[in-house]
């Protein structure tokens, strides 16, 4: 698969799991130390996080990042 696919799945996943949790972007962005603009770009797949904003977004989803890189 390509990044653009591997991208697009991450995102897909983190927003799935952001709104089973009922958590904002806003609200997500605020517990992780991004901006909500960069939450929305991960979650549409136009932006790469590091491993270590993976982390803080799976700790702030509280599930494991496995979840999150599912089919990814």
């Amino acid at each position: 698969m390509e990044i653009k696919g591997r991208l697009k799945n991450l995102g897909i996943n983190i927003k799935s799991e952001r709104l089973r949790k009922s958590i904002s972007q806003e609200k997500l962005a605020e517990l992780t130390n991004i901006s909500r603009n960069s939450v929305s770009l991960i979650e549409t797949g136009k932006l790469n996080p590091t491993i270590t904003k993976m982390i803080d977004i799976s700790e702030a989803l509280g599930v494991d990042i496995k979840v999150l890189v599912k089919d990814v």
